[in-house]
């Protein structure tokens, strides 16, 4: 009787062995490639640092080939309220993106800024690793972008 056992279950493990396990995710932007992007983005961190920049906004309006293009705003720096765009090219999940702005701080004069970073798709959001260069200095930190 225990062996007949121990033969079911070595014949139950190789049947399992040979079927397989197929696992597949879905995530939301690449499911219909760089046009997934399209949209309003934004994140919920409000929270501010000296060295990072919140409440991200990124209206993504524009869709050529593996590139998409639009409109970014954020708050970084503590006060510095930025404008401008921003681009990223996707590869897979991952998205390669910069931003260019102009700053704006009540008593200074505006500056320019830069962002970039590497951001990774998630099912529903996207996490925005960034680091750049401000009037006030460099910020870096990590947001996550839900789709609006």
């Amino acid at each position: 009787m225990k062996n007949a056992f121990i033969a079911l279950c070595l014949a139950a493990s190789a049947a399992s062995a040979c079927t397989g396990y197929e696992r597949t995710s879905t995530l939301g932007p690449t499911a219909s490639g760089v046009a997934g992007l399209l949209g309003n983005w934004t994140s919920s961190n409000l929270t501010s640092g000296a060295n990072a920049c919140t409440d991200f906004k990124w209206n993504v309006t524009q869709q050529t080939g593996n590139t998409a293009s639009g409109t970014f705003s954020a708050t970084c720096a503590g006060d510095l309220k930025v404008a401008g765009t921003a681009n990223g090219s996707l590869s897979g999940s991952i998205v390669t993106w910069n931003a260019t702005a102009t700053a704006t701080v009540p008593g200074l004069p505006s500056c320019a800024i830069t962002l970039t970073g590497t951001a990774e798709l998630g099912v529903d959001s996207i996490r925005v690793p960034y680091s750049g260069d401000t009037c006030l200095g460099k910020v870096s930190g990590v947001e996550v972008l839900k789709k609006n």
